[in-house]
């Protein structure tokens, strides 16, 4: 017999207003309190800055320098035309991290990824609105990070990304994910994403690490081959190890 609360209608009870107006359940955050890192494949990368050349120049110009940086939203939106100098970008980076200056990178053999090809076919079509920003809205005036994160959605979508991939942040995972995969040490990673500490570049490495693994396990699951442990995995079983010995 189902409780009185929630009794059926053929009773002529109806379920009470506190349950018809109750919220949604909310995903709950990791217990760690960070979000789950996603990376994009250089194949995903190219099509996604494809797809915004195709639709505008500045967004193709402004997505290329926020994952040849590995710039966060708002630092790309808060760039002004005086942080362009000589072949270099100085960017002022936020949450703790290093001013960094660094140069512009062309790219012979894949267009799509020469910064400095980018930025000057955007700067002959930048708006002169009398605004200092690098990239403006087409209101004129620099872009908010509102205005970005709906671009990249839009372009990302357009691109086939999925769901977990179509946030602005997975520019800057992506940076530090192919660096780590063309065996940059993480001194190297850690400089040009700008971090004044090692422990924060390792948190790229580990997630990496843990991509990577995840990748081949589900290529063994699709050839019937039981996949080994992930690198969490096996620092978790290492760990338990330890303790356990640790009471002998």
């Amino acid at each position: 017999m189902p409780h009185r609360a929630y009794a059926n209608r053929e009773e002529g009870k109806q379920r009470p207003m506190a349950a018809l107006t109750a919220r949604p359940r909310i995903e709950k955050p990791r217990q760690d309190g960070r979000r789950a890192m996603a990376f994009m494949t250089y194949e995903e990368l190219l099509t996604v800055l494809r797809v915004a050349q195709q639709r505008r120049t500045r967004d193709w110009c402004m997505f290329l320098v926020a994952y040849r940086h590995g710039l966060r939203t708002t630092e790309v939106c808060g760039l002004r035309l005086s942080d362009l100098k000589d072949g270099v970008l100085s960017v002022q980076r936020l949450k703790g991290s290093r001013r960094t200056a660094q140069p512009l990178y062309p790219h012979v053999g894949e267009p799509l990824l020469d910064e400095v090809k980018a930025l000057r076919e955007w700067l002959k079509v930048r708006p002169n609105d009398g605004s200092d920003a690098l990239f403006t809205s087409q209101k004129g005036g620099s872009l908010d990070r509102c205005q970005f994160f709906r671009i990249f959605q839009s372009v990302a979508r357009a691109a086939g990304l999925p769901a977990g991939k179509r946030h602005p942040r997975v520019l800057k995972y992506s940076l530090a994910s192919h660096l780590l995969a063309a065996n940059a040490d993480v001194t190297t990673v850690s400089e040009i994403l700008g971090h004044r500490s090692l422990n924060s570049t390792l948190q790229y490495v580990k997630a990496a690490a843990d991509a990577a693994d995840e990748a081949l396990a589900r290529s063994l699951r699709n050839r019937g081959i039981a996949p080994m442990q992930t690198a969490t995995q096996r620092a978790t079983s290492m760990g338990t190890a330890c303790v356990f010995i640790n009471t002998l």
